[in-house]
């Protein structure tokens, strides 16, 4: 038996006038206490423990416990840690900022640099799901559609889904969609696809599909400078080229420090020499020895 629970249980509970009766008469043997119950405190309202549910069937009675309680918390914090993987990632011609007035939207533009959609620049929204990242995948919307086979022509949105058919908790992270979305510019998949006309064109007609692209890339083009659909201060924008702005911060990034380790190639080394001059015998130095 554990002492200090049975001091605990010694202390806090008060003897009936019937057992003092019996103690002061006879020795009685306790039963035994293995079947004793420690009763706990009430738990507060809406404070879930952290526990997997057991069902689908309780997932919805443990969500609105557990956002009631420590959810927002344990969301922010999950999603600093993404956009912390996302920065660390430094995904190549890819930028994002979360929203200034919800955490579960991210701004972002991608830079396509070769390819078929070479030149492109295409803005786009992530949308987070408020139960991440227990819940489905981020959906990625473009500010403009573009014409491409995963694309959806009207509202714009990518297929992320194709990748990420079920979203794996601390498997799946949001720099991976990002990565994804990037991809599709570069190694285009017609199966399935939400733009049919894309796809047909890909496989049948490649040089009507790459008029049809160009024409895309420029349409973005022509609107990166006009105003962000969502009213957001950390809203991405585009501003034209103003020198007396731009070309300062140019010359900064253009120009290079020249690296310390090159500069200190540059300069005469010298040391001790493994192999002897003229030979090939190798030698080492010798030991001088102390007076003692």
């Amino acid at each position: 038996m554990n002492p200090f629970w049975s001091m605990s249980a010694a202390s806090g509970r008060k003897r009936p006038e019937a057992d003092e009766k019996t103690l002061s008469g006879e020795l009685r043997t306790s039963p035994p206490r293995a079947s004793a119950k420690k009763q706990l405190p009430s738990v507060p309202k809406n404070a879930v423990p952290v526990t997997k549910p057991a069902s689908p069937a309780m997932s919805s009675q443990s969500t609105n416990g557990t956002h009631a309680s420590y959810g927002p918390f344990y969301l922010e914090y999950s999603l600093l840690a993404e956009f912390t993987l996302v920065v660390k990632q430094k995904l190549p011609g890819v930028y994002v900022q979360p929203s200034y007035r919800s955490a579960l939207m991210w701004f972002g533009v991608i830079f396509i640099r070769h390819g078929l959609y070479q030149d492109g620049v295409f803005k786009f929204t992530v949308y987070i799901p408020d139960n991440y990242p227990d819940g489905d995948c981020p959906r990625l919307v473009f500010d403009l559609p573009v014409f491409h086979p995963l694309v959806d022509p009207l509202s714009g949105e990518l297929d992320v889904k194709r990748a990420f058919a079920k979203w794996r908790r601390n498997h799946n992270h949001i720099w991976q969609v990002l990565m994804y979305a990037r991809r599709v510019f570069y190694k285009i998949d017609t199966t399935s696809p939400l733009n049919p006309e894309a796809a047909v064109l890909y496989e049948k007609d490649i040089q009507l599909f790459k008029s049809k692209v160009v024409d895309s890339v420029k349409l973005c083009s022509s609107h990166l400078f006009d105003q962000p659909k969502i009213e957001d201060p950390y809203a991405i924008v585009f501003s034209p080229w103003n020198p007396a702005i731009h070309d300062e911060a140019r010359e900064k990034m253009l120009t290079q420090k020249k690296p310390e380790d090159q500069h200190c190639k540059s300069m005469h080394v010298s040391g001790l020499s493994w192999v002897k001059p003229g030979s090939v015998q190798p030698f080492s130095k010798e030991e001088k020895t102390m007076p003692t």
